[in-house]
């Protein structure tokens, strides 16, 4: 018996429930659907909503997006030959010069190198001079074997003898020379491995400053070959990226002016313009990458900030406009409740739904391209009308007027 009845109020409670719901609903929406649960004199009263002109002015067509900021030119100061790292002259935030010394490694062994490349150089430069010598007492043999065959004192086998020697000791100069050569390259080696254990401030150009923006070894660090140290960047010119989608990307080209604005200067606009726009499309994201360049020669921006990027693409002189809470949505429609004042004596306005045709987006500001309207619009409470009923506006100005006025009393 007790199964049963649970069983039967399984089935009928939620019959009940939802019965009971719509009987509720009806009683709120009124029997035509009207509103809620206003019927006769009581439904005929005035909703009390906010309005504003249809107005005409100029628009700018203004795209925005977001992005980040980067250095322009940044790049990593290297070791080139490994090492213990024992003097960091600078650290985060110093400026350096082109040229200027940035860190030391340990050099002995490259110091030694040297040493022994001069001591080979030395040698081979001392062979040279032996040679050399040797050479010309050659030389003065084969004279006086020649001048002593013209008198036939000298055999000819004296004078090819002596000549022999003269080609021997040539010989022996020539190599002299290609080993003092070689001793020289291998000087200028040893030279350019101990340059490297000085770290130096260098890149294309010249003649500009660099900030150091970050510290990648501490003194005393191991590096090897390639272990980068600190990195050097360029803050007087910054790079702002963006991405921009599909819709966007037509209304965009290299050249055009643009300003933005960071969290670290509320309310400043900063120049900028646009760089590069990147020629595809990224297959996940369906945007395109928006590279713009912002000059920075007070240094007020850095690298790494989150910028509001702003771009205008177009403007209009004469545009109608209204407010861009007046849209009202209604699926794929757009529209805007239009305040009808000529209702007659002692008649509310009404509210005349009138679908739109919407263009240029600036801001707060909506362009109207079709059709042509005048008049107020409504822009808060919407929700609560619709076409023909009654109104009771107020201007947003008034509104708030009201309302200081209340606050002060």
């Amino acid at each position: 018996m007790k199964s049963a009845l649970i069983k039967a109020l399984r089935w009928w409670l939620p019959a009940l429930l939802i019965t009971a719901l719509g009987l509720y609903a009806l009683h709120l929406t009124g029997p035509d659907g009207a509103g809620p649960g206003l019927t006769g004199e009581r439904a005929a009263q005035p909703v009390a909503v906010e309005t504003a002109p249809l107005t005409r002015g100029p628009l700018e067509d203004v795209r925005r997006f977001t992005g980040s900021l980067e250095a322009a030119n940044q790049f990593d100061l290297a070791a080139r030959t490994g090492g213990r790292l024992r003097q960091l002259r600078v650290d985060i935030g110093d400026t350096v010069e082109h040229g200027e010394l940035i860190a030391r490694l340990d050099s002995e062994e490259q110091e030694q190198a040297v040493a022994e490349a001069l001591a080979a150089r030395d040698v081979a430069r001392a062979q040279l001079a032996e040679t050399r010598a040797a050479l010309a007492s050659a030389r003065k043999e084969l004279d006086r074997t020649r001048a002593l065959r013209e008198r036939q004192v000298a055999s000819q086998a004296e004078l090819e003898a002596a000549e022999a020697r003269v080609a021997a000791e040539q010989s022996r100069e020539q190599l002299a020379r290609a080993q003092i050569a070689q001793r020289e390259a291998a000087l200028a080696a040893a030279r350019v491995r101990l340059s490297w254990t000085e770290i130096r401030a260098d890149w294309e150009g010249g003649g500009e400053t660099r900030v150091v923006g970050e510290r990648y070894r501490d003194e005393g660090a191991a590096l090897n070959a390639g272990d980068p140290v600190v990195s050097l960047m360029d803050t007087r010119t910054l790079r702002a990226v963006g991405f921009v989608t599909e819709r966007d990307y037509a209304h965009l080209n290299p050249g055009q002016a643009a300003r933005l604005r960071v969290d670290t200067h509320p309310g400043e606009d900063f120049p900028a313009t646009v760089h590069r726009l990147a020629p595809r499309f990224s297959p996940g994201s369906r945007q395109a990458r928006l590279e713009l360049t912002v000059p920075n020669p007070e240094g007020r921006l850095q690298p790494g900030l989150f910028a509001r990027l702003h771009i205008t693409v177009g403007e209009t002189r004469d545009a109608l406009w209204v407010p861009r809470d007046a849209l009202v949505r209604r699926g794929d429609e757009v529209g805007i409740f239009l305040v009808d004042e000529d209702v007659g004596d002692d008649q509310p306005p009404r509210a005349r739904y009138h679908t739109v045709t919407t263009g240029v987006r600036d801001g707060d500001r909506v362009q109207i391209l079709s059709p042509a309207l005048q008049g107020n619009v409504v822009t808060l409470g919407q929700h609560l009308i619709r076409d023909g009923s009654p109104l009771r506006p107020e201007r947003l100005t008034d509104a708030l007027a009201r309302q200081d006025e209340e606050q002060e009393g």
